[in-house]
């Protein structure tokens, strides 16, 4: 029995230990945060870039999908930001180079970038390119199923809780436009009520003082 418990373990652990391993190895890819976002939006997005090897990075670039608008990027201490741009002065791509050691083995960065969505539905890819110090370049611009899969963004038509929103605010301002139409017709009912008293009260005023002189000249 425990001969046989001796070569089950000794088949099972490397078994376990090499799949722990390789979902550590497949889940250490560049990844963009969300990954799903609404048409038009103006999405702040994130990137996480972690070292694969045992030399640090020292530089990352990322391009723009087609029909995506890169607005503004979060400064990261340690790190320069470039941009090319085309010719209309929209960025085709982003760089992000390191000032001292760069990520280190064993370590991520994260940067952060606020971008406007494609005005379809869609699904963005975001090719990017990572620089080790040691020359080389790892290229994450592969489908799904690649060794280095670019990381993809859903994007979904907006959903119907905006509208929604809209539609309150809208009700919110047509209550507040009949609210004041309300308060003017009170007030000119008011003051058209008020109006025969103010001259019932001045006739009779004028009456008193007429009969008051009347006795006067007698």
């Amino acid at each position: 029995m425990k001969r046989t418990m001796k070569k089950i373990s000794k088949v099972i652990v490397p078994t376990v230990l090499s799949l722990f391993l390789f979902s550590s190895v497949a889940s250490a890819h560049v990844t963009v945060m969300p990954k799903t976002s609404t048409t038009g939006a103006w999405e702040t997005y994130t990137v996480k870039v972690p070292v694969e090897k045992e030399v640090p990075t020292t530089k990352f670039t990322i391009k723009a999908p087609t029909g995506v608008e890169i607005m503004s990027y979060q400064p990261v201490p340690g790190w320069n930001y470039t941009a090319d741009k085309d010719a209309s002065g929209k960025v085709k791509l982003f760089t992000f180079t390191a000032t001292g050691e760069g990520i280190l083995p064993g370590q991520f960065q994260q940067f952060t970038f606020v971008a406007k969505n494609p005005d379809k539905a869609t699904q963005i890819a975001w090719d990017a390119y990572q620089y080790y110090k040691d020359g080389s370049i790892v290229e994450w611009t592969g489908d799904e199923s690649a060794k280095a899969p670019h990381s993809i963004t859903d994007i979904v038509a907006g959903t119907s809780t905006d509208d929604h929103h809209d539609d309150q605010t809208v009700t919110e301002d047509t209550k507040q436009d009949a609210t004041k139409t309300t308060d003017v017709k009170t007030t000119n009912n008011e003051q058209s009520n008020t109006l025969p008293l103010v001259l019932s009260i001045v006739s009779v005023l004028l009456s008193l003082f007429a009969v008051v002189r009347s006795f006067r000249k007698k």
